[in-house]
């Protein structure tokens, strides 16, 4: 089935879209039936890094590709050589890397050796996955999945990182043994597919440690650690965790970090937030275990580039529209995230706050709101744009008011914004709740 004459990457990703009646479905089954029929992709991609986690895996990932791929003289085996000074340029390591969901185009989810995949190798690899995979049952997830390992497969690289889709055991990337696994805190999300407990949830992303493998562990809940941790031994994975082989923390504005192979003493990340000082740590955990040393660290704090993680909006029509007011946008969505930015907020300067809010109808959007009651001035719920799974703003400014905040309803995020400013011309704004939201106003706001 060629579709590459018919609307490029966007045509098959339509037709990727009715292969399956249900978004998600996790099993392995139809993702090895596709693999094989690809001819096994996975077993020829770079060296993988698997992460998952509920909070935390994408800038993670973000920030040790920025090291990697920063590396600079110390990985040509140069450091010390008297040659830092000489004007000598000396690439990093090349990196692929595999990210869900996308924010403004598809396009984010596949990036190789360092660089977004391009339109017309997109159209193909897809194609070309629809065609291998013929009538049968896939997911999206799945059958994009393939693609992303057969474009790893064919272009030359030093690392693979891979973030986990959905929990771990049964997501579509947990088909790889990877020379690295690692786990980000583990928090209650997707509790319908996953379980009703951080035990079971964390369960469900243990699911990536493979035999062998050492796996870093960031900071978790008493009960979630227990069963990483019983699940590494008993597949003779080493573990590095957090607060027993490493530890991490701000001092003095600094970020300082230490593992048995010493103490770094680092800026703090350049991803705004000091949840990302936990997230610096497993990234910085990682390098050093692969062997790398200062350079790679400092590049990984002070390069990452991650959107809507507390990303400050600088230019385009939503800044023309406000242009005094301080506009931020952050996708995070379950309580933790809720937690997350409000311990960011309560880092800021002094500003009057107010928050532009849409959710999914499948989160826990009290359980979000909650942190959030004392930084605030006022809510603003909208309804995502283009999403059937929106939660209505009326309701979500029901649960915002439950949970202690002053909400309204907004038709859009403009007109929310434009009565913010109309009143407090020199106000933070910020624009959460929501990846697909945040998503929306990336692609609006250019």
């Amino acid at each position: 089935m060629n579709l590459a004459g018919a609307g490029g990457s966007d045509a098959v990703l339509q037709r990727m879209m009715t292969l399956h009646p249900k978004v998600i479905d996790l099993t392995l089954g139809r993702v090895h039936r596709l693999l094989d029929a690809l001819g096994h992709p996975e077993l020829r991609i770079p060296p993988a890094i698997h992460i998952a986690g509920t909070n935390g895996k994408g800038s993670t990932q973000a920030m040790i590709r920025a090291g990697l791929e920063g590396a600079g003289l110390e990985i040509a085996g140069l450091e010390g050589a008297g040659l830092e000074g000489a004007g000598l340029e000396i690439a990093g390591h090349s990196v692929h890397a595999y990210t869900s969901p996308h924010l403004a185009r598809f396009h984010e989810r596949i990036r190789l050796a360092g660089d977004l995949i391009t339109e017309p190798a997109l159209t193909a690899l897809l194609d070309e996955c629809v065609t291998a995979n013929g009538p049968d049952d896939i997911t999206f997830f799945e059958i994009t999945t393939c693609a992303a390992f057969l474009a790893f497969a064919r272009t030359s690289a030093d690392y693979t990182l891979l973030e986990v889709g959905l929990g771990g055991r049964l997501d579509a990337t947990n088909v790889i043994t990877p020379k690295l696994s690692i786990i980000t805190p583990v928090s209650l999300d997707h509790q319908q597919f996953l379980g009703d407990t951080v035990a079971a949830i964390a369960g469900e992303k243990a699911g990536i440690i493979k035999r062998g493998v050492p796996v870093i562990v960031g900071p978790q809940t008493p009960e979630g650690l227990e069963v990483i941790e019983s699940v590494a031994a008993r597949l003779g994975a080493p573990i590095l965790a957090y607060g027993q082989h490493w530890h991490v923390g701000e001092e003095a504005g600094r970020l300082v970090f230490q593992d048995e192979n010493g103490l770094l003493d680092l800026p703090l990340p350049n991803l705004i937030g000091p949840f990302q000082v936990q997230n610096a740590g497993a990234a910085l955990m990682a390098l050093r275990h692969l062997g790398f040393g200062e350079a790679a660290c400092m590049a990984a704090v002070t390069r990452a580039e991650w959107p809507a993680r507390m990303q400050r909006l600088r230019k385009g029509p939503l800044v023309d529209l406000a242009p005094q007011v301080e506009l931020f946008l952050d996708g995070g969505h379950n309580p933790a995230g809720g937690q997350a930015v409000a311990d960011t907020l309560a880092r800021l300067s002094a500003r009057e706050t107010h928050l532009i809010c849409g959710m999914l109808n499948t989160k826990d959007v009290r359980g979000y709101m909650e942190p959030l009651k004392g930084y605030a001035k006022t809510l603003r719920a909208v309804s995502i744009p283009n999403e059937v799974n929106t939660l209505p703003a009326e309701a979500t400014a029901a649960a915002a008011s439950a949970a202690g905040l002053v909400a309204s309803v907004a038709a859009s995020v403009a007109e929310a914004l434009a009565d913010i400013a109309a009143a407090s011309p020199h106000a933070r704004v910020l624009i959460c709740g929501s990846l697909y939201l945040a998503g929306a106003i990336l692609r609006e706001n250019e």
